[in-house]
């Protein structure tokens, strides 16, 4: 049966690219290398050098892989996901132990909670005890990790850690629905279906949905990894692989929730945290904050910063939220649920351009480090890519885009839950100015020079 879509428009009547989703190697052939390397990563920070300068599992880790990460999830939705080391041991723990128990009621209710949880709290950890720069504390966060990943694959069915509690899953879900691919399935097809959801349960030719995803229902990119398996299980050709606009999932939410909108916020607050961190400023401000709470514990002199980061912008998403329901008539968490979303694109282009510094202003860093492991000693020389000035004048374009797409998106989700003219202008406005604030605070911090990683 054929999908009523131009045969232009699906990336899958690409012979290379629907070759490769429907063929038994696909992910295979891309999750046995990322493996590989993780195994070499996870080898270096526990047994390599003890300095992150020198450690080549720190710079792969923190100096190229974090920074690009992002970067997939806007071009490509949650693919990384498909091809994670995580993923692929969970599926390996199943096949060995696996006792495919159903997903707790508490996990499936609250789990994203517990990724905003978990994700606020390897933060924390990172800057209390200074897991990046300590090639030994990486390689504990990573087999903490693994350890859960191991748990979660021996007793309960399919991906439950990646669906449920992965903080990179939650980060990665937010991001993808700014993601320029789409996975969907065609409803007019469907409804001729008799394969018994082969999409979602699986069959000879793929297993089942490991995100517990129905193609046909699905609306959007948050738990699709782009793995393949419905494309391979599917009898009716009735999935489709498009290229559509960034943001544009933002801009029609069906069902908003709350926990993720507060996700999309605080990861702002983050960002703020991360770059306030890095600034050459930065021991002054310590100094002067030491000197108003009377400790120099550095725990609690960050732990205060943290928290006053993150609740900033989620005040001022609070507060709009409740003069909003003033001009528009919903509620305060209905507001906030529902714009929490419109601050995605500026949260990813904050990540990318503070990131952006670390690969450009330290990326020979990866080069240096592999020279370290081959014996021979490491280059003379600055790490730098790129000059300082170039850094910032991308970090501030990115700023820029990631400003209009909020806005715009602020906008059309407006526009599409308040639909007379004068309710979406009035609702839109008060969130206009928090972005633009939010935006402003971004570019400020990007002006001030910024220390490096490694």
């Amino acid at each position: 049966m054929s999908v009523n879509l131009p045969p232009s428009r699906n990336l899958l009547n690409n012979r290379l690219i629907g070759g490769l989703l429907r063929s038994g190697w696909y992910p295979g052939i891309l999750q046995i290398p990322t493996a590989a390397v993780f195994i070499l990563i996870v080898w270096q920070l526990m047994l390599g050098p003890d300095s992150g300068h020198d450690n080549l599992g720190t710079a792969l880790t923190w100096v190229l892989w974090w920074p690009l990460i992002p970067i997939i999830f806007l071009l490509f939705g949650r693919f990384w996901c498909a091809i994670c080391p995580f993923a692929t041991l969970s599926d390996f723990v199943q096949k060995l132990v696996g006792l495919n128990r159903q997903v707790p009621k508490f996990l499936k209710n609250y789990g994203i909670w517990l990724i905003d949880a978990m994700f606020i709290l390897i933060t924390w950890s990172d800057h209390v005890f200074g897991v990046v720069e300590s090639p030994w504390g990486s390689g504990i966060l990573l087999l903490l990790l693994t350890t859960g990943v191991i748990v979660c694959g021996a007793f309960f069915q399919r991906r439950t850690w990646c669906r449920y509690l992965c903080f990179l899953g939650g980060l990665s879900g937010n991001y993808a629905r700014t993601g320029m691919i789409a996975l969907r399935a065609t409803p007019e097809v469907c409804a001729t279906c008799t394969s018994k959801a082969a999409c979602f349960n699986g069959s000879a030719r793929a297993p089942a949905c490991p995100m517990f995803e129905f193609p046909r229902t699905m609306d959007s990119n948050v738990n699709c990894n782009l793995c393949a398996n419905c494309v391979k299980s599917c009898p009716n050709g009735s999935i489709t692989l498009t290229v559509r606009k960034p943001t544009s999932e933002l801009w029609f939410i069906r069902k908003p929730k709350l926990e993720e909108a507060f996700l999309a916020v605080v990861i702002m607050g983050i960002v703020f945290v991360q770059n306030v961190t890095m600034l050459e400023v930065w021991q002054g401000m310590l100094a002067w904050l030491e000197g108003v709470v009377g400790t120099d514990s550095y725990a609690v002199t960050f732990t205060i910063t943290f928290v006053l980061a993150m609740a900033l912008p989620v005040s001022m998403m609070a507060l709009t939220a409740l003069a909003a329901g003033k001009l528009n008539g919903a509620s305060l968490a209905r507001n906030f649920a529902l714009f929490g979303y419109a601050i995605i694109p500026l949260d990813v282009a904050g990540h990318v351009a503070h990131n952006l510094f670390h690969l450009f202003a330290e990326g020979k860093a990866v080069w240096f480090t592999f020279l370290v492991l081959l014996g021979r000693p490491a280059p003379a020389g600055s790490p730098a890519l790129l000059s300082t000035g170039t850094i910032q004048v991308m970090q501030y374009v990115l700023v820029a885009l990631g400003v209009l797409g909020s806005l715009y998106a602020a906008y059309r989700i407006a526009r599409s839950n308040f639909g007379a003219s004068k309710r979406t202008w009035a609702t839109f406005a008060p969130y206009a100015a928090v972005v633009a604030v939010l935006g402003i605070i971004n570019v400020v911090l990007f002006v001030l020079p910024m220390a490096m990683r490694m």
